[in-house]
Protein backbone atom coordinates (compact mmCIF):
# COMPACT_ATOMS: atom_id res chain seq x y z
CA UNK A 1 0.00 0.00 0.00
CA UNK A 2 2.97 2.31 0.52
CA UNK A 3 4.54 1.70 -2.89
CA UNK A 4 2.33 4.22 -4.68
CA UNK A 5 4.45 7.10 -3.32
CA UNK A 6 7.63 5.59 -4.72
CA UNK A 7 5.92 4.85 -8.04
CA UNK A 8 4.64 8.43 -8.27
CA UNK A 9 8.09 9.79 -7.44
CA UNK A 10 9.77 7.67 -10.12
CA UNK A 11 7.17 8.60 -12.74
CA UNK A 12 7.57 12.28 -11.87
CA UNK A 13 11.33 12.14 -12.27
CA UNK A 14 11.11 10.17 -15.52
CA UNK A 15 8.45 12.31 -17.18
CA UNK A 16 9.38 15.79 -15.96
CA UNK A 17 13.11 15.42 -16.47
CA UNK A 18 12.33 13.96 -19.88
CA UNK A 19 11.06 17.42 -20.82
CA UNK A 20 13.93 19.41 -19.36
CA UNK A 21 16.36 18.92 -22.23
CA UNK A 22 13.96 20.58 -24.63
CA UNK A 23 12.97 23.21 -22.08
CA UNK A 24 16.58 24.17 -21.43
CA UNK A 25 17.25 24.39 -25.15
CA UNK A 26 14.27 26.72 -25.59
CA UNK A 27 15.30 28.82 -22.58
CA UNK A 28 18.91 29.37 -23.71
CA UNK A 29 17.78 30.53 -27.15
CA UNK A 30 17.56 34.10 -25.82
CA UNK A 31 18.62 33.87 -22.15
CA UNK A 32 22.30 33.29 -21.19
CA UNK A 33 22.74 29.82 -19.72
CA UNK A 34 23.96 30.80 -16.26
CA UNK A 35 20.98 33.14 -15.89
CA UNK A 36 18.65 30.28 -16.86
CA UNK A 37 20.23 27.98 -14.28
CA UNK A 38 20.51 30.61 -11.55
CA UNK A 39 17.05 32.12 -11.86
CA UNK A 40 15.58 28.63 -12.15
CA UNK A 41 17.06 27.54 -8.83
CA UNK A 42 16.50 30.84 -7.04
CA UNK A 43 12.80 30.87 -7.98
CA UNK A 44 12.60 27.25 -6.86
CA UNK A 45 14.00 28.26 -3.46
CA UNK A 46 11.33 30.95 -3.12
CA UNK A 47 8.62 28.40 -3.93
CA UNK A 48 10.03 25.99 -1.34
CA UNK A 49 10.23 28.82 1.23
CA UNK A 50 6.56 29.68 0.66
CA UNK A 51 5.62 26.03 1.15
CA UNK A 52 7.66 25.79 4.33
CA UNK A 53 6.22 29.00 5.76
CA UNK A 54 2.69 27.85 4.93
CA UNK A 55 3.34 24.57 6.74
CA UNK A 56 5.19 26.40 9.54
CA UNK A 57 8.16 24.11 8.98
CA UNK A 58 10.87 26.62 8.12
CA UNK A 59 13.77 26.32 10.54
CA UNK A 60 17.54 26.17 10.87
CA UNK A 61 18.86 22.72 9.93
CA UNK A 62 22.16 22.87 11.81
CA UNK A 63 25.69 23.28 10.50
CA UNK A 64 26.31 19.58 9.88
CA UNK A 65 23.18 19.09 7.79
CA UNK A 66 23.81 22.41 6.05
CA UNK A 67 27.21 21.10 5.01
CA UNK A 68 25.59 18.02 3.48
CA UNK A 69 23.09 20.16 1.59
CA UNK A 70 25.74 22.53 0.24
CA UNK A 71 27.84 19.62 -1.03
CA UNK A 72 24.80 18.08 -2.70
CA UNK A 73 23.78 21.45 -4.11
CA UNK A 74 27.26 22.08 -5.50
CA UNK A 75 27.44 18.70 -7.23
CA UNK A 76 23.85 18.27 -8.44
CA UNK A 77 22.77 21.85 -9.11
CA UNK A 78 25.78 24.08 -9.68
CA UNK A 79 28.00 21.57 -11.49
CA UNK A 80 25.55 19.08 -13.04
CA UNK A 81 22.57 21.29 -13.82
CA UNK A 82 24.61 24.42 -14.44
CA UNK A 83 27.11 22.90 -16.87
CA UNK A 84 24.38 20.97 -18.67
CA UNK A 85 22.53 24.24 -19.22
CA UNK A 86 25.69 25.93 -20.52
CA UNK A 87 26.38 22.95 -22.78
CA UNK A 88 22.97 23.25 -24.40
CA UNK A 89 23.95 26.63 -25.78
CA UNK A 90 25.93 24.65 -28.36
CA UNK A 91 24.43 21.15 -28.18
CA UNK A 92 21.02 20.03 -29.35
CA UNK A 93 18.64 18.61 -26.78
CA UNK A 94 18.83 15.21 -28.50
CA UNK A 95 22.61 15.02 -28.30
CA UNK A 96 22.49 16.20 -24.70
CA UNK A 97 20.08 13.37 -23.95
CA UNK A 98 22.47 10.90 -25.53
CA UNK A 99 25.50 11.95 -23.54
CA UNK A 100 23.54 12.31 -20.30
CA UNK A 101 22.44 8.70 -20.71
CA UNK A 102 25.95 7.62 -19.69
CA UNK A 103 25.37 8.79 -16.11
CA UNK A 104 24.03 5.41 -14.83
CA UNK A 105 27.25 3.75 -15.96
CA UNK A 106 29.31 6.15 -13.85
CA UNK A 107 26.92 5.82 -10.91
CA UNK A 108 27.00 2.02 -11.16
CA UNK A 109 30.81 1.82 -11.25
CA UNK A 110 31.12 4.37 -8.44
CA UNK A 111 28.57 2.52 -6.33
CA UNK A 112 30.44 -0.74 -6.84
CA UNK A 113 33.74 0.89 -5.88
CA UNK A 114 32.23 2.23 -2.64
CA UNK A 115 30.44 -1.00 -1.80
CA UNK A 116 26.96 0.45 -2.26
CA UNK A 117 26.12 -1.83 -5.16
CA UNK A 118 27.10 -5.41 -5.87
CA UNK A 119 28.91 -6.03 -9.12
CA UNK A 120 26.93 -8.42 -11.29
CA UNK A 121 27.28 -9.25 -14.93
CA UNK A 122 23.52 -8.90 -15.28
CA UNK A 123 23.70 -5.26 -14.21
CA UNK A 124 26.63 -4.64 -16.52
CA UNK A 125 24.76 -6.22 -19.42
CA UNK A 126 21.71 -4.10 -18.62
CA UNK A 127 23.69 -0.87 -18.65
CA UNK A 128 25.43 -1.90 -21.88
CA UNK A 129 22.12 -2.67 -23.56
CA UNK A 130 20.72 0.70 -22.55
CA UNK A 131 23.72 2.66 -23.72
CA UNK A 132 23.85 0.60 -26.89
CA UNK A 133 20.25 1.54 -27.56
CA UNK A 134 20.95 5.23 -27.06
CA UNK A 135 24.00 5.08 -29.32
CA UNK A 136 21.97 3.25 -31.94
CA UNK A 137 19.47 6.11 -32.05
CA UNK A 138 22.11 8.72 -32.82
CA UNK A 139 24.54 6.64 -34.84
CA UNK A 140 23.85 8.53 -38.08
CA UNK A 141 24.57 11.87 -36.44
CA UNK A 142 27.74 10.86 -34.61
CA UNK A 143 29.81 12.93 -37.07
CA UNK A 144 28.50 16.08 -35.37
CA UNK A 145 30.94 15.36 -32.55
CA UNK A 146 33.71 16.59 -34.84
CA UNK A 147 32.40 20.16 -34.63
CA UNK A 148 34.58 22.21 -32.21
CA UNK A 149 31.61 23.86 -30.49
CA UNK A 150 30.05 20.46 -29.94
CA UNK A 151 33.26 19.06 -28.51
CA UNK A 152 33.43 21.87 -25.96
CA UNK A 153 29.79 21.38 -25.11
CA UNK A 154 30.38 17.67 -24.66
CA UNK A 155 33.32 18.37 -22.34
CA UNK A 156 31.11 20.57 -20.17
CA UNK A 157 28.36 17.98 -20.25
CA UNK A 158 30.66 15.18 -19.12
CA UNK A 159 31.80 17.39 -16.24
CA UNK A 160 28.14 17.85 -15.40
CA UNK A 161 27.54 14.10 -15.54
CA UNK A 162 30.42 13.51 -13.13
CA UNK A 163 28.89 16.04 -10.77
CA UNK A 164 25.50 14.35 -11.00
CA UNK A 165 26.93 10.88 -10.40
CA UNK A 166 29.01 12.11 -7.47
CA UNK A 167 25.99 13.79 -5.88
CA UNK A 168 23.87 10.67 -6.30
CA UNK A 169 26.49 8.43 -4.73
CA UNK A 170 27.28 10.95 -1.99
CA UNK A 171 23.68 10.95 -0.80
CA UNK A 172 23.55 7.18 -0.58
CA UNK A 173 27.05 6.78 0.86
CA UNK A 174 26.39 9.24 3.67
CA UNK A 175 22.99 7.61 4.22
CA UNK A 176 21.45 11.05 4.46
CA UNK A 177 17.91 10.73 5.73
CA UNK A 178 15.66 13.74 6.06
CA UNK A 179 12.38 14.14 7.85
CA UNK A 180 11.72 17.25 5.75
CA UNK A 181 12.92 17.06 2.16
CA UNK A 182 11.36 20.47 1.40
CA UNK A 183 13.58 22.12 4.01
CA UNK A 184 16.75 20.62 2.57
CA UNK A 185 15.71 21.55 -0.96
CA UNK A 186 15.21 25.17 0.07
CA UNK A 187 18.82 25.45 1.23
CA UNK A 188 20.06 23.61 -1.86
CA UNK A 189 18.12 25.76 -4.32
CA UNK A 190 18.94 29.02 -2.53
CA UNK A 191 22.69 28.30 -2.43
CA UNK A 192 22.84 27.13 -6.06
CA UNK A 193 20.68 30.00 -7.29
CA UNK A 194 22.83 32.67 -5.65
CA UNK A 195 26.11 31.13 -6.85
CA UNK A 196 24.85 30.64 -10.41
CA UNK A 197 23.47 34.17 -10.66
CA UNK A 198 26.88 35.44 -9.54
CA UNK A 199 28.42 33.27 -12.28
CA UNK A 200 25.93 34.75 -14.74
CA UNK A 201 27.08 38.31 -14.12
CA UNK A 202 30.74 37.27 -14.05
CA UNK A 203 30.83 35.10 -17.17
CA UNK A 204 28.14 36.66 -19.38
CA UNK A 205 29.27 39.49 -21.62
CA UNK A 206 25.86 40.44 -22.99
CA UNK A 207 22.85 39.89 -20.78
CA UNK A 208 20.48 42.43 -22.33
CA UNK A 209 17.25 41.59 -20.52
CA UNK A 210 15.22 43.18 -23.31
CA UNK A 211 16.26 40.39 -25.67
CA UNK A 212 14.74 37.67 -23.49
CA UNK A 213 11.75 36.23 -25.33
CA UNK A 214 8.48 35.24 -23.68
CA UNK A 215 9.01 31.72 -24.98
CA UNK A 216 12.39 31.41 -23.27
CA UNK A 217 11.14 32.98 -20.05
CA UNK A 218 8.18 30.57 -20.00
CA UNK A 219 10.54 27.62 -20.46
CA UNK A 220 12.69 28.90 -17.58
CA UNK A 221 9.65 29.20 -15.31
CA UNK A 222 8.62 25.65 -16.25
CA UNK A 223 12.10 24.43 -15.35
CA UNK A 224 11.87 26.17 -12.00
CA UNK A 225 8.45 24.87 -10.96
CA UNK A 226 8.53 21.39 -12.44
CA UNK A 227 12.13 20.65 -13.39
CA UNK A 228 13.45 21.76 -10.00
CA UNK A 229 10.76 21.78 -7.31
CA UNK A 230 8.59 18.81 -8.36
CA UNK A 231 11.29 16.60 -9.91
CA UNK A 232 13.99 17.16 -7.28
CA UNK A 233 11.54 16.51 -4.46
CA UNK A 234 10.59 13.23 -6.15
CA UNK A 235 14.25 12.42 -6.85
CA UNK A 236 15.27 12.90 -3.21
CA UNK A 237 12.36 10.76 -2.08
CA UNK A 238 13.29 7.97 -4.51
CA UNK A 239 16.93 8.02 -3.38
CA UNK A 240 15.81 7.18 0.15
CA UNK A 241 13.94 4.12 -1.10
CA UNK A 242 16.04 2.50 -3.84
CA UNK A 243 19.68 2.27 -4.93
CA UNK A 244 21.36 5.16 -6.75
CA UNK A 245 21.76 3.00 -9.87
CA UNK A 246 18.03 2.27 -9.96
CA UNK A 247 17.25 5.97 -9.71
CA UNK A 248 19.88 7.09 -12.21
CA UNK A 249 18.70 4.52 -14.76
CA UNK A 250 15.81 6.93 -15.31
CA UNK A 251 18.23 8.88 -17.53
CA UNK A 252 17.41 6.37 -20.25
CA UNK A 253 13.68 6.87 -19.83
CA UNK A 254 14.25 10.62 -19.88
CA UNK A 255 16.03 10.27 -23.20
CA UNK A 256 13.16 8.33 -24.77
CA UNK A 257 10.71 10.99 -23.64
CA UNK A 258 12.98 13.75 -24.91
CA UNK A 259 13.24 12.15 -28.34
CA UNK A 260 9.49 11.55 -28.43
CA UNK A 261 8.85 15.20 -27.70
CA UNK A 262 11.28 16.17 -30.45
CA UNK A 263 9.21 14.07 -32.82
CA UNK A 264 5.94 15.45 -31.50
CA UNK A 265 6.91 19.11 -31.38
CA UNK A 266 9.55 19.32 -34.10
CA UNK A 267 7.92 16.74 -36.40
CA UNK A 268 11.02 14.57 -36.51
CA UNK A 269 10.60 11.12 -38.00
CA UNK A 270 10.83 8.03 -35.80
CA UNK A 271 12.70 5.46 -37.81
CA UNK A 272 13.04 1.71 -37.44
CA UNK A 273 16.33 2.41 -35.69
CA UNK A 274 14.46 4.33 -33.00
CA UNK A 275 12.07 1.42 -32.44
CA UNK A 276 14.95 -1.04 -32.18
CA UNK A 277 16.84 1.27 -29.83
CA UNK A 278 13.76 1.73 -27.65
CA UNK A 279 13.50 -2.05 -27.37
CA UNK A 280 17.13 -2.29 -26.28
CA UNK A 281 16.65 0.43 -23.69
CA UNK A 282 13.53 -1.14 -22.21
CA UNK A 283 15.24 -4.52 -22.09
CA UNK A 284 18.31 -3.00 -20.47
CA UNK A 285 16.24 -1.27 -17.79
CA UNK A 286 14.49 -4.56 -17.02
CA UNK A 287 17.74 -6.53 -16.87
CA UNK A 288 19.52 -4.14 -14.51
CA UNK A 289 16.54 -3.69 -12.21
CA UNK A 290 15.13 -7.21 -12.13
CA UNK A 291 15.38 -8.77 -8.72
CA UNK A 292 12.85 -10.99 -7.02
CA UNK A 293 13.16 -9.02 -3.81
CA UNK A 294 12.29 -5.81 -5.67
CA UNK A 295 8.73 -7.05 -6.05
CA UNK A 296 8.32 -7.31 -2.29
CA UNK A 297 6.95 -4.03 -1.00
CA UNK A 298 8.67 -4.29 2.39
CA UNK A 299 12.02 -4.38 0.63
CA UNK A 300 11.36 -1.12 -1.17
CA UNK A 301 9.67 0.90 1.52
CA UNK A 302 10.61 0.71 5.16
Amino acid sequence: MKDYKLTLAILTVAIVWGTTFLSIRVAVETIPAWFVAGIRQFLASIIMLMILLYRRQFQWIGWKNLGYQLVFSSLMLIVANGLTTVAEETLTSSLTSLISATSPIIVFLGSVALGLQKFTFRALIGVSLCFGGITFIFWDGIHDLAIPEYRFGIFLLFCGIMGWASGTIFTKKMNIQSKNISLNLFYQFAFAGIIQIIFAFLFTKDYNFGNWSLKSVSAMLYLSLFGSVAAFFAYHYALTRVSPVQVSILAYVNTIISIFLSWLLLKEDISAKFIIAAGLIILGVFVINYNREMFKSHKLVK
